[in-house]
């Protein structure tokens, strides 16, 4: 889900509980594996730079550095106005009104000057902004991404917990046979239909512990609380990625349960825990919090 490949090393921590010694080179992964994550974090469209979000409504929707215009850019990086989305019948296409430089990023910076918007796949950039319309449910908007946001001027890194080679658990998958439907709720109050293609179970600090999982590409994807949710770690739960199972087991590296994007912007829509999947454990693993109390 968070977009970053989940390295494979061997097992550490089986399901029953039974420890074994981490390769000489887990820890030194782990520390080229968070550093790739922070840059992520900060590069030219990631979470650090978004500083916008705009729900669109029927019409017309101005765009520009003016202050009466509907999505306003940032100062001194375009004219007054630059043009306009119109949102009709679920479309939305951006029409370029000055002879302002708006560019389709991935066709060689071809200048634009009416283009139907792809949500979440097209992007058009503006000088050091760029744009995406996205869909959320009923719901679409503009999302504005700066390269000098103050979050990326704000930004002190990423805070973690010590990696701990015993938080990296074989759990045992147990398939749903049909396949399951979960509801995900968002932050703004939207919910969605997940699959669900079953479960996986470990035994930690002598507590069954249960997660119910996501497909992500040909992966798994977790979305959870444990007992550090709201104090040590971000209050909304944390994310995880695992490869997909095999032998019937899955390899959960807490190690890598990161943050959603809303703990380092207001402009995200991130998707809440499941029901049932708060852990009865503390998992002392992965990111922190940004904001320690």
């Amino acid at each position: 889900m968070n977009g970053f490949l989940i390295l494979t090393f061997f097992p550490i921590l089986l399901a029953g509980g039974q420890r074994a010694q981490a390769p000489k080179d887990y820890v030194q992964g782990e520390s080229k594996w968070r550093r790739e994550m922070e840059a992520a974090l900060k590069a030219d469209e990631g979470w650090l730079s978004v500083a916008g979000l705009y729900w669109l409504t029927r019409g017309v929707t101005t765009l520009g550095t003016s202050d009466k215009a509907d999505i306003q850019l940032p100062k001194g990086s375009a004219p007054a106005r630059v043009g306009r989305f119109d949102f009709h019948d679920g479309r939305v296409t951006l029409i370029v009104e000055v002879p302002a430089r708006v560019d389709l990023k991935g066709r060689a910076g071809t200048p634009i000057q009416n283009h139907v918007m792809v949500p979440d796949e097209d992007r058009v950039s503006i000088g050091s902004v760029t744009l995406m319309v996205i869909k959320r449910g009923d719901r679409t908007g503009v999302r504005l991404f700066n390269r000098n946001s103050n979050g990326l001027k704000e930004f002190k890194g990423m805070r973690w917990f010590p990696v701990d080679p015993t938080l990296r658990i074989t759990a045992e998958f147990v398939p749903y046979n049909p396949p399951k439907t979960m509801m995900i709720t968002n932050v703004l109050g939207d919910t969605r239909v997940a699959d669900c293609p079953g479960y996986v179970q470990f035994t930690l600090n002598g507590k069954t512990c249960r997660l119910e999982a996501e497909p992500a590409g040909k992966g798994l994807f977790f979305n959870f609380k444990d007992k550090t949710t709201g104090n040590t770690t971000y209050p909304a739960g944390r994310f995880l990625d695992a490869d997909g199972p095999k032998a019937g087991k899955v390899i959960l590296d807490f190690n890598r349960a990161v943050n959603p994007p809303c703990a380092f912007t207001a402009f995200a829509t991130c998707p809440m825990p499941p029901k049932g999947n708060t852990l009865p454990v503390a998992i002392d693993a992965g990111e922190k919090t940004q904001h320690p109390g």
